[in-house]
């Protein structure tokens, strides 16, 4: 028989093992406390290791009937139609809905309560598989208001429980029905606690959803998929989501009785440079009095000077912002150096710190969710936020004349900047709330003040 510690050691040490069964730190350290290993992780210890049953501590040949059957089997257990594959050979059964087919990507997880299809429709999702930590998805129906773009970016959903039939006033659609319009799939009835765990502890896996419709599964083919997706480092997403040409946006914030009401006379004359923009920020910048003029991310300072704006606005968007930034940096640097006020948020945010010669970093799990603390350092503030990333700014980096204003109350992580001697901040966060909170609003009529006193 071996030792707790010979099986971590085999399954690679404590992080790799706990990364491998899908557990957190926490369920090895009662392994070693209790110098025994639970029957429910057997099976997962056995497929990892080649090992028998009479080597794990805790366990004997007699009680081999009662093993639970591995979770990574590549046979699907009775009444699994779908399947979430990671790159390490691990599988998560379970039952599809939306779309059949299947759809790689990073699998990310999201702490949202509300707004599920704001999220999926979040052009920042691009390259990603979502995992809902909120149990109750698809319990309000969809509909066309709460769009955040055209087509969803996000690749697939991971949900606890079934989708029911909505039960809200404002739906149009099933969520089943919404996602085979846009052939998305989902997988339900998986442990989505233990995905999240999974994703805290080791970092943001590749994996494969597959919800096939003929109900077969090549679990070899899936795996070999799901490792050689190259992952969301030095993948520029930006170009994938943006608008196609420019154009003039029109409508405010949405209002309870009223919808999309037009936004008051504008004040200021903004170019704002979609790189996987939501909808709401626009209305939201509409709604401070700004007429807005739509950019693709690709736009050059040149074009975007031609406008002569009052201000510039960098909005969110996917993937690695150093590979953005290798067009959007020279244009940003453009407006720098015009004096023209500048306001980014998320993706803008790194891009506008890359422009000023600071550096970004991938984070080991991301920022996603509708509840996340953020500082604000100059009044000691704390703003509840939407956040929505995978990457953030090296503090370490950021140059002379640039200060740190906001920083995460998870992690410690930067989320704000702004400029001494140049008219220009940027928030790691999305004061559009859309879903979330609205804390953060405060921040477009701090871009209009900064605009405002330019003319003076």
């Amino acid at each position: 028989m071996r030792s707790v510690e010979d099986i971590i050691a085999l399954l690679g040490g404590p992080e790799t093992a706990a990364s491998r069964l899908g557990l957190g730190t926490e369920a090895l350290r009662k392994w070693r406390q209790n110098s025994a290993i639970p029957s429910k992780h057997w099976a997962g210890i056995l497929a990892a290791t080649g090992l028998s049953l009479s080597d794990l501590p805790g366990a004997d040949a007699k009680t081999e009937t009662a093993m639970p059957e591995t979770p990574d089997s590549t046979r699907a257990p009775a009444g699994a139609t779908a399947a979430l594959v990671l790159a390490d050979g691990s599988i998560f059964w379970g039952r599809g809905f939306g779309a059949h087919g299947s759809a790689v990507a990073e699998i990310c997880f999201n702490t949202g309560m509300t707004g599920y299809q704001e999220t999926l429709t979040d052009p920042s999702y691009a390259g990603q598989i979502i995992n809902f930590t909120f149990p109750h998805i698809g319990n309000t129906g969809t509909n066309a208001e709460d769009e955040e773009a055209a087509n969803p970016a996000a690749r697939g959903l991971i949900v606890k429980q079934d989708v029911t039939e909505p039960a809200n006033y404002r739906a149009t659609a099933r969520l089943q029905d919404w996602l085979k319009r846009h052939n998305l799939p989902g997988i339900a009835g998986v442990d989505t606690r233990a995905i999240t765990m999974r994703i805290r502890d080791g970092g943001a896996p590749n994996g494969v959803l597959a919800y096939p419709a003929n109900g077969a599964f090549d679990i070899p083919a899936l795996i070999a998929q799901a490792a050689a997706w190259p992952g969301l480092e030095g993948m520029d997403l930006a170009r994938e989501v943006t608008t196609a040409q420019s154009y003039h946006w029109n409508g405010g914030v949405w209002a309870w009785d009223g919808g999309f009401p037009a936004p008051p006379p504008a004040r200021h004359k903004v170019v704002a440079l979609d790189y996987g923009a939501k909808r709401n920020i626009f209305r939201s910048l509409a709604a401070s009095g700004c007429d807005i003029t739509v950019l693709p991310a690709t736009a050059s300072g040149e074009e975007i000077l031609a406008h002569n704006p009052d201000g510039v606005f960098l909005s969110n968007g996917p993937g690695d912002p150093a590979a953005t930034g290798i067009y959007a940096v020279p244009a940003i640097q453009a407006v720098l150096a015009a004096g023209v006020p500048i306001f980014g948020i998320c993706l803008g945010h790194q891009l506008l710190a890359l422009a000023l010669g600071a550096k970004t970093y991938k984070l080991a799990r991301g920022h996603r969710g509708a509840n996340q603390p953020v500082q604000d350092l100059s009044t000691g503030r704390v703003e509840i936020t939407a956040q929505n990333h995978g990457f953030a700014v090296d503090e370490a980096s950021l140059p002379h004349g640039v200060r740190v204003t906001h920083k995460s109350l998870f992690d410690g992580s930067n989320e704000g900047i702004a400029c001494d001697d140049r008219p220009a901040f940027s928030v790691q966060y999305h004061p559009e709330a859309s879903p979330g909170p609205s804390d953060s609003f405060y921040l477009f009529g701090r871009f209009s003040a900064m605009m405002e006193a330019r003319r003076v």
